[in-house]
């Protein structure tokens, strides 16, 4: 236990808690411009937890993901198509918004993803899947899609939040 003592509350104004490679910023909301309303009852408090962490490059594209597969419920095939969109961006549509997605592009992404099992018809289904949560939508052409912007892109940060709010009942 520490030996530590405090005059006042340290835990009143925003804490960041160093973990290793990460840290954990804790903050109440509603303070300042730290705030998400409750539309109904017009309510602005709560906690915001945020945790940082530096990752490599390979850890970074595995985290975003699985994220954005959590955010938008993909099931397995529309992660791993994410997959291949991120490996495709990453390579080829640096300041682009569309994006080749067939049957070359999964064969160049499953010789540098050995581990990785991806059929055509596993990827097809994954595509659907991005195309219903709006992260690509089809062009005019067969294969190629455009990206949105606001999901895929060629930054190293990105933040995901996860909003809980109890059920009054």
């Amino acid at each position: 236990m520490s030996e530590v003592r405090y005059e006042q509350n340290p835990f009143v104004e925003n804490m960041v808690i160093p973990l290793g490679r990460k840290a954990i910023r804790i903050s109440r909301l509603g303070k300042d411009d730290n705030v998400i309303v409750n539309h109904q009852t017009g309510e602005v408090s709560g906690t915001h937890i945020a945790t940082y962490k530096k990752v490599d490059a390979q850890q970074f594209v595995k985290l975003f993901t699985e994220n954005i597969g959590m955010a938008f419920n993909l099931k397995s095939s529309g992660i791993k198509a994410l997959m291949v969109l991120m490996f495709v961006v990453q390579r080829s549509a640096l300041n682009k918004d569309m994006v080749n997605l067939d049957s070359y592009t999964l064969k160049d992404f499953l010789k540098e993803n050995e581990n990785t099992k991806l059929s055509m018809t596993t990827f097809r289904r994954g595509l659907v899947e991005l195309e219903e949560s709006k992260i690509i939508a089809k062009a005019l052409r067969k294969g190629h899609f455009y990206i949105n912007p606001n999901f895929v892109f060629n930054g190293d940060r990105i933040a995901f939040s996860t909003i809980l709010e109890k059920e009054n009942i």
